[in-house]
């Protein structure tokens, strides 16, 4: 089996990678890396550029994991775009990272990190950056 991680290049994706990292160090299972960008957008500030993946490598190196990237790209809904990566690939855990939101916020721009947790079959583990 493996564990998925959804990565953005924020502090809160480097804490879900870091997080996702420790995971499948524990469990010995490969870690799939997901990066998704809106299809047809030109700039996507989570898209991952090379010094993101490269800083992601040698992390992954340095715990000795097998690791496998997946980009992609979602037309109406990333959550669902994550969902379906995640039963696809039959995962056995879910690692998501969150960020502060006001209620306003999540109403207006929902929120992909809750549907997850609201929506999964299976484990997810949500992780917060450090303060």
């Amino acid at each position: 089996m493996s564990i998925i991680v959804g990565y953005v290049p924020t502090p809160v994706g480097k804490a879900a990678l870091a997080a996702a990292i420790a995971e499948a160090k524990l469990r010995n299972e490969e870690l799939l890396i997901v990066n998704s960008s809106r299809e047809g957008a030109l700039v996507d500030k989570n898209t991952a550029s090379m010094d993101d993946w490269n800083e992601v490598d040698a992390a992954v190196a340095a715990a000795g994991i097998e690791s496998q990237i997946i980009e992609s790209t979602y037309r109406d809904d990333l959550t669902e775009e994550f969902l379906r990566i995640a039963s696809e690939q039959d995962v056995s855990l879910i690692v998501i990272g969150l960020r502060h939101r006001t209620q306003v916020g999540k109403f207006i721009m929902g929120s992909h990190a809750q549907r997850i947790l609201l929506q999964a079959d299976r484990p997810v583990l949500a992780v917060k950056a450090s303060a």
